[in-house]
């Protein structure tokens, strides 16, 4: 696959280019994003579906200005697909053929499913979900999926969008109750020919009318954590808010928290992603920053892999190692740290007693423990967090995310910073938990760094943890004893220290 790989999707409201780099077989990150309102299927839905000089400008000048980020960032590959406008415009293919001619871009016209299974690729390898129904409303269509067991069951694609919507009702000039009475009507007609299989509990949320609505629900309940990805609610929580946003007037939007530049179809929008919510049977959404871009990505990237990840893989974490990756060669013995994080989590469960919950985002933690001291080694902990809390995007829930940036960024004696804890309370494990989670990082990081394929083992009795070496471990043992400890116990270490004999020297 291409080391670098644009892809621009063309859609009824917006156009946006992502320009992907890869950095391993499963390894990639986001170099490049640009996108465009050029709302190409303004003003189609009265015109017989016809694309209009307005949008068409507004496009042409977008692409062409695509153009010449792509070239800049020097991508060896341009994919570009488009989506309902086009699909639906009568002159549709013109408008192709004419972009293929002056501007040499090729435009692949994708249909609903195509545009479904793209969202369902992307949620189902880069959200913490196994299974669920994804919702892609565009400005043309929604585009759904079914997800089960990990695997894309089923996709479907409604002829429900913002701009049609928007057309058809909003723009009337009508009383607020009359257009949503219209509206709901013309949803619900739609939604009749969905297949009933489309019923789960989870859906996910795909494309700006779900991420303008998340944003407004996170800032409503002032969530901690500044990050879309993966956040999720309670669907009746948020019942009245959400079915508040279509009845409103366009002035009043500013009183729901909403993005200023999607006040124009998140009444249309929102009114939609209610019905659809209803009608499957929804009680939590999931957001997705990712969509159809990164599905197009990932069908390239995945391809020999029948579109999955392998399970042992996490594209965030191997992303992260190929980047920052100071120690790698020095850290052959990997394995060895993560086993003693592992081996001592079991030791202190005596005390401890949460049955390793945690020890999945603890190995994490461990493996990336050297990443901050690509920047520089000092405050290398301070740098491990930031890179932590921006990288790990894909595959984890966002108390997942904090907890490994938090354990990233001990170092010293204390177990605990204080203000960071106290702003992500809510998001994180219980106090005594994160300590000790704390503690078992910190503890294997110092006793790898001071040793060098020793063979380490522990025991715990008696509020007492033996820590026994085959190799010295003088370097770790003065940091260990400054050490702050969860609950009072005391640490002992055996290591090989004897020295070798030197009567001059008087030993």
């Amino acid at each position: 696959m291409a080391k670098r790989t644009a892809i621009i999707d063309i859609g009824s409201n917006s156009a946006r280019l992502v320009i992907f780099e890869k950095t391993s077989r499963y390894g990639f990150h986001l170099i490049c994003e640009q996108k465009s309102k050029v709302r190409i299927g303004e003003g189609a839905y009265e015109k017989e579906g016809y694309l209009q000089p307005i949008g068409i400008k507004r496009a042409y000048l977008t692409l062409k200005s695509f153009l010449h980020t792509i070239d800049k960032y020097q991508a060896n590959k341009t994919l570009c697909v488009a989506t309902s406008a086009l699909r639906d415009a009568p002159n549709g293919k013109e408008f192709v053929q004419w972009i293929q001619k002056e501007l040499g871009l090729s435009i692949k016209v994708i249909d609903g499913n195509k545009e479904a299974k793209y969202g369902a690729i992307a949620a189902n390898n880069l959200l913490p979900i196994h299974e669920g129904i994804s919702i892609d409303i565009g400005g043309g269509s929604s585009d759904m999926a079914f997800i089960k067991n990990g695997h894309i069951i089923d996709t479907y694609s409604l002829n429900l969008g913002t701009v049609r919507l928007k057309e058809l009702f909003f723009d009337k000039g009508l009383s607020s109750t009359v257009i949503n009475e219209k509206a709901k009507a013309y949803i619900q007609n739609e939604l009749n020919q969905l297949p009933e299989h489309f019923r789960h509990t989870l859906a996910i949320g795909i494309g700006g009318t779900a991420r303008t609505l998340s944003k407004g629900i996170m800032k409503r309940v002032a969530y901690p954590l500044d990050k879309l990805h993966a956040f999720s609610y309670n669907v009746q929580e948020h019942q009245d808010y959400l079915n508040a946003i279509p009845l409103s007037s366009a002035k009043n939007l500013k009183r729901f928290g909403l993005q200023k530049n999607r006040y124009d179809t998140i009444r249309e929008g929102a009114l939609i992603f209610n019905e659809i919510l209803a009608h499957i049977n929804a009680k939590t959404v999931i957001s997705s920053a990712a969509g159809v871009r990164e599905g197009v990505f990932l069908e390239q990237l995945l391809r020999e892999d029948n579109l999955k990840f392998p399970s042992t893989i996490n594209p965030s974490i191997v992303s992260i190692l190929d980047r920052f990756k100071p120690l790698d060669i020095i850290e052959k013995k990997r394995k060895t740290k993560l086993k003693l994080a592992s081996n001592l989590y079991s030791v202190l469960q005596k005390d401890i007693e949460d049955n390793k919950q945690y020890e999945e985002e603890l190995l994490w933690a461990v493996k990336l423990s050297s990443i901050g001291q690509t920047l520089t080694v000092y405050r290398s902990h301070q740098h491990a967090f930031y890179i932590a809390m921006q990288e790990l995007n894909y595959g984890f829930t966002h108390k997942q995310i904090l907890l490994i940036s938090l354990l990233l960024r001990m170092h010293g004696k204390e177990l605990l910073n204080k203000p960071l804890f106290t702003h992500y309370k809510p998001l994180l494990p219980e106090k005594q938990v994160l300590l000790w989670l704390s503690f078992i990082y910190t503890l294997t990081v110092l006793l790898h760094e001071a040793s060098n394929s020793a063979n380490i083992t522990f025991g715990y009795e008696n509020k007492t943890l033996r820590i026994f070496s085959d190799k010295p471990l003088y370097l770790a043992k003065e940091k260990i004893k400054a050490l702050e400890k969860p609950i009072p116990f005391a640490i002992i270490i055996e290591d090989e220290s004897k020295l070798p004999k030197n009567k001059k020297l008087g030993i």
